[in-house]
């Protein structure tokens, strides 16, 4: 009977502990915070960087997700020319 209890305890703690990681994550995954001229970033690692794909020369949305100084994890968006232009003359 106590390897039951022990058994139904230790599968009660995993499930809350696993509840507690997908909050966490979801928490996380909210909107970048839109960049505004001169807002100081203070990188020290990148961790992704994501923009919109297009065949298009244009301005798209874009964002960064980065370790600043402090150890903050900061998701900043902003936007930019498309790859594309590169490629027109």
């Amino acid at each position: 009977m106590k390897l039951r209890t022990l058994m139904l305890g230790g599968a009660l703690a995993l499930a809350s502990v696993s509840g507690l990681a997908q909050a966490d994550t979801q928490a996380t995954a909210s909107k970048p915070v839109p960049y505004q001229y001169g807002m100081p970033m203070n990188v020290k690692t990148v961790i992704a960087m994501h923009e919109t794909d297009t065949n298009v020369c244009k301005v798209i949305n874009a964002d960064i997700k980065f370790v600043d100084t402090a150890g903050k994890v900061e998701d900043v968006g902003y936007r930019k020319m498309s790859e594309a232009c590169d490629f027109q003359n």
